[in-house]
């Protein structure tokens, strides 16, 4: 059996046995040492996720790095005692020795390199959604966290809000019955027509280009078309709306189902560009079923860019169907979870006298921070994360197939999992890992 093969095996079985797990937020490590923690990434979601961080009272910001020294700040006035580098590796070189953990949060593209090198220092790491930009890279990830003892995370937080987790224990408890099928939807449109113009813009002192492009193909810079934001839009460095919120929305039924890996996906157009995303897409997948399903296999529809469900989906939700967020279509009624909201049955006259779960609340953020600080104080094996990586690579596959399919629009490619390959495309294999720029950090990848 072949490497990959074992590791999605195993990953999968770790993915499974995490699935259900309902953790407290209390502070397994209030009593230990600091969690001396550094943020590759200090703006933007960096700085979102260092100040969420920030709120643990065991918590302690060592260094920042962020390739834009423009955007570090916020850090400054914040943090004032982390010490600024401009190249991640020089942090991870000069502050391994002061470190338990860091946060990824850049760019798709550099999310797995980073955290790989960081997982090789004995660091433990919490790395934004999605977990990496290839298939091949998630499942290196996963398979080097749990062969090391890593405590790991993925940023999905709101999958720890106690309305997501509602949703997963009233599909589990049978609320709506058998599920039939699954739609999910995203009101965002993180894409572009055409290429990109062939122009160069002068590089902002700030800036360096250079290590912004990190592993990826070094082009030119443009204003506007890449930093600080529009880069989720191109392909190579971000993964479109896809990549974006898939591993947000997917999450609640995937977990709920006990979800593994997609046997077929097909995308119904547009296919993205050589530069861009498309801005819209409608995605098929096809699922083994599960006991919570009906049948042997089990669909799910993921939505963006303006498109939406089918008529009778429509029809069913009325004008509560969110713009953002998924339905369970169920043999006994519906269950509708608004990205941030909390979920409600359908129809609702059939549902008067249901109460919602009570769900006991948990701190994604403290969550990783706890477990850091349970492994740091040897008691025994550190808590599971409800993200942990061995969750967060079959989730983020299901994702990054659904982009792989969007390169051959309105084609149905069947997916061996164990294998790691599309079988009846075999030159969609070039979408499942990539080639790295040299002089960068990507052992192990």
């Amino acid at each position: 059996m072949s490497q990959t093969r074992r590791d999605f095996l195993k990953t999968v079985a770790a993915g499974a046995a995490v699935a259900p797990w309902f953790g407290s937020s209390r502070l397994f490590g209030a009593e230990a040492s600091k969690v001396r923690h550094a943020s590759i990434g200090g703006s933007g979601m960096g700085f979102a996720d260092i100040t969420s961080f920030s709120k643990h009272p065991g918590f302690e910001l060592v260094a920042v790095a962020d390739v834009d020294l423009a955007r570090t700040e916020r850090v400054k006035e914040r943090f004032p005692q982390a010490r600024i580098y401009q190249d991640w590796r020089e942090l991870l070189k000069k502050e391994r020795e002061n470190l338990d953990s860091i946060n990824v949060s850049t760019p798709d593209h550099m999310h797995g390199p980073i955290a790989m090198a960081a997982m090789r220092m004995g660091l433990h790491v919490y790395v934004q959604k999605p977990l990496a930009a290839t298939i091949r890279e998630t499942r290196k990830l996963a398979a080097y966290a749990r062969s090391h003892g890593i405590v790991s995370q993925m940023g999905i937080q709101i999958s720890s809000a106690p309305s997501q987790r509602a949703f997963e224990t009233m599909i589990r408890a049978g609320a709506i019955g058998k599920i039939t099928e699954v739609h999910t939807i995203c009101e965002k449109s993180w894409g572009a027509e055409g290429l990109l113009p062939a122009v160069t813009s002068p590089v902002p002192p700030t800036l360096d280009w250079d290590k912004w492009i990190g592993v990826g193909e070094l082009r030119p810079f443009q204003e506007g078309a890449y930093h600080p934001g529009e880069w989720r839009r191109r392909v190579g460095f971000g993964t479109g709306t896809l990549g974006d919120m898939g591993c947000h929305i997917f999450s609640p039924p995937f977990r709920a189902l006990g979800l593994t890996a997609p046997i077929r996906v097909t995308a119904h157009g547009p296919g993205p560009t050589k530069d861009n995303w498309a801005t819209k897409a409608r995605v098929h997948y096809v699922y083994p079923g599960s006991a919570l399903t009906q049948g042997s296999t089990v669909d799910l529809w993921w939505y963006d860019g303006g498109e939406r469900p089918p008529e009778q989906v429509l029809a069913l939700a009325g004008d509560r169907l969110p713009k953002t967020g998924s339905i369970a279509i169920g043999t006994d009624g519906a269950l509708v979870l608004p990205h941030i909201g909390d979920p409600f049955l359908l129809p609702a006259e059939k549902f008067t006298t249901y109460q919602l779960p009570v769900i006991e609340p948990r701190d994604h953020y403290f969550e990783f921070l706890d477990a850091v600080a349970a492994a740091a104080a040897r008691r025994g094996a550190a808590p599971q994360t409800s993200a942990s990586f061995s969750y967060a690579a079959p989730l983020t596959e299901s994702v990054l197939l659904g982009n792989i399919a969007a390169w051959y629009p309105g084609e149905t490619l069947e997916w061996d999992a164990r294998r790691m390959r599309v079988t009846d495309r075999k030159e969609a294999k070039q979408h499942l890992r990539r080639k790295y720029r040299t002089g960068w950090p990507t052992r192990g990848l």
